[in-house]
């Protein structure tokens, strides 16, 4: 029999953190008090003098360990809580009355060894949040002058230049000053460093997985990626899902449940010692521990995948999703220039091609150039200082590259009346009427390459779609606030069941209230315009979400990824976590009433109760540490 959570804890603040230290200290001091008391006792009953008799040694260990637990339910009682640990009380104090010392003293070990076992669990089962919590950033090295000084973090100022050391946590969002390689396996959960450039964003509480480089603070402390992640995790550590809640209170029917049974068994039986084993055996574990630790156990591995749930009420809330509505933009889609294609003049090397465009590109304000960079960057490419540039707004750039004239733009400025070649004319039939952005480069006045740049689909729309679907999800909805040619563009090869185009945030959250009166709803996004929407659904999941932004604040869950696959390992994770905890409810139960009714008839001592109660705290517990895994389960049943 286990201590609920809520025992020994008086107040809210600092009074329970200090709880947080001396509690577990506490019942590992009881458990050794009454492990001592019974080794003690049966070295008596062997033959060792003793200066008080074995019976004597048995009930003053368990003393300690009933004066403890009265303290605990009496301040239960007068919060207004009746704690089913009362049976407990009631089975240890019987035992003394009725000359069962032996069998108090194992009630006492089994119970207060069920609370270890807890603190062990919970812990266990909060090991990746608290990891999280624990490397939260505390010391900043800020330029001051000609030299860098040690700053708490706090005192951090947007636009201070910082260095960061090897190996160091970044403690605030910045802009990279230097190259970089970035562990982000904390946050995201992806498992190889990334190689970042100059200008990069980077994000706190990431690693310095390189050489020590410099970055210039965008963000203070408080409003960084990180401290949003630890709010979040505090938040997930604190709710409780209505699943919990309710266990919670049938547990309070085992209370008088229990004390039926016992009485019973006395009446019919004459026979107290039936009435004492009763009471031994039951255990309220199963409700009280069973669904906490499944939960708390679910929400930590899914931090562990870069997914990140505000508390158990979010998990239980996705598990029960039957329709997924996502937005387009940011979401189904990179949000962003993509390179969709790219067709080169006979004889041209593309990589040659495309370098020097990003490299002319490097002087332009426009906002397809930042993409135009980034791709080049991520090829791998080398760029070159651009000379003489001249920008002609709205439709492009000239100068030179390497010695050599290169423009870059709209079909007008490039060909200035001229005839397509034969090469390019494919390509730009292929997309012509489609919303996509043709780039034409030409070098030495020559056409060499046209580039269609697009928001492209995620390479992993169509298997997360898929995944969702074997999951549990029976209806999907696609949003955007795009014309109909390209919503259907992008939606029709997903499959949704209902594409809803031209569609505003008010237009978004009344889609959204309607299909929640329906089925429980979940929905996905990343922007700003998203967050009423992921708000007003049953669950809101925001993508590639910072931890201050306004989506991520108001989402349930948060993928810290840009990728479609968490969402899927979500809803996947939530439903294997509910069924172990549902698990563990019934068979823990299954199990206790079992013995109580054996007991009742005489076929289970005290002692051997006690011995068998615990076994079946340990089951209960186990099974629901059982949510921390299963990683190849879901693979095999989700994919």
């Amino acid at each position: 029999m286990s201590l609920s959570h809520s025992h020994f804890v008086a107040v809210e603040g600092g009074q329970s953190r200090r709880n947080a230290v001396y509690e577990p200290l506490l019942r590992k001091s009881l458990l050794a008090i009454a492990v001592a008391g019974l080794a003690a006792g049966l070295a008596g009953v062997l033959g060792v003098q003793l200066p008080l008799p074995s019976e004597s040694v048995w009930a003053l260990a368990t003393l300690p360990v009933i004066a403890a637990l009265a303290v605990s339910i009496f301040r239960d009682v007068f919060a207004g809580r009746l704690g089913v640990d009362a049976i407990a009380l009631l089975s240890m104090t019987a035992a003394l009355l009725f000359d069962e010392a032996l069998a108090a003293v194992v009630v006492a070990i089994m119970y207060t060894g069920g609370n270890v076992l807890e603190d062990y669990a919970r812990g266990r089962a909060e090991r990746d949040l608290k990891a999280l919590t624990d490397r939260s950033p505390r010391i900043a090295h800020r330029r001051s002058g000609e030299r860098f000084e040690s700053i708490p973090v706090e005192q951090v100022s947007v636009d201070d230049e910082l260095m960061v050391r090897a190996g160091e946590v970044l403690p605030v969002d910045g802009v990279l000053l230097d190259d970089a390689r970035i562990d982000e396996s904390a946050i995201t959960g992806e498992p190889f460093p990334m190689v970042c450039k100059r200008g990069d964003a980077l994000r706190s509480g990431t690693v310095n997985a390189g050489e020590m480089f410099h970055m210039r603070a965008s963000a203070l402390a408080g409003q960084s990626t990180y401290a949003g992640i630890v709010r979040m995790v505090e938040a997930a550590q604190t709710a409780r899902a209505p699943f919990i809640r309710m266990a919670d209170r049938f547990a309070l029917i085992l209370l008088p449940l229990t004390l039926m049974v016992a009485a019973l068994a006395w009446y019919a039986s004459s026979d107290p010692i039936r009435a004492l084993a009763v009471l031994v055996v039951a255990t309220p574990c199963p409700l009280i521990l069973a669904a906490p630790i499944a939960f708390i156990a679910g929400v930590s591995r899914a931090a562990r995948h870069g997914i990140l749930m505000k508390g158990s009420t979010a998990l239980e809330a996705l598990a029960k999703a039957r329709t997924a509505v996502f937005d387009k933009t940011g979401t189904l889609t990179y949000g962003g220039a993509q390179l969709v294609e790219m067709e080169v003049a006979p004889g041209r090397d593309s990589d040659e091609l495309f370098g020097l465009l990003a490299s002319l590109e490097q002087a332009s304000h426009h906002v397809l150039a930042d993409a135009i960079v980034a791709l080049a960057k991520n090829k791998g490419l080398n760029l070159f200082r651009p000379e003489r540039v001249v920008e002609y707004r709205g439709s492009g750039l000239k100068g030179i590259v390497c010695g050599v004239s290169v423009s870059a733009g709209s079909q007008s400025l490039i060909l200035a009346g001229r005839d397509l070649p034969a090469w390019a004319e494919r390509i730009v039939a292929r997309y012509k009427g489609q919303p996509a952005l043709a780039v034409y480069v030409a070098v030495d006045e020559r056409l060499v390459a046209i580039l269609v740049l697009g928001d492209g689909l995620r390479a992993d729309a169509v298997d997360a779609l898929s995944r969702l679907r074997r999951a549990g999800i029976t209806r999907s909805l696609m949003l955007t606030g795009d014309d109909a040619e390209t919503a259907n563009r992008i939606g029709g090869t997903l499959g949704f069941d209902r594409i809803v185009a031209d569609a505003s945030p008010a237009d978004k959250v009344g889609l959204i209230k309607a299909e929640a009166l329906a089925a429980p709803t979940m929905m996905v996004g990343d922007g700003i315009n998203d967050a009423p929407a992921l708000a007003t659904a049953t669950v809101g999941i925001a993508m590639g979400a910072r931890g201050a932004t306004a989506s991520s604040e108001a989402a349930d869950v948060i993928v810290l990824t840009d990728h479609l696959g968490p969402v899927a390992d979500a809803v996947a994770i939530a439903h294997r976590t509910t069924t172990i905890a549902k698990q563990s409810i019934v068979v823990g139960l299954a199990l206790s009433g079992a013995a109580m009714i054996a007991a009742a008839f005489g076929l289970i001592t005290p002692v051997a109760g006690a011995l068998l109660q615990e076994g079946i705290d340990v089951a209960v517990i186990l099974n629901a540490l059982r949510a921390l895994g299963g990683d190849q389960i879901l693979k095999a049943r989700y994919g």
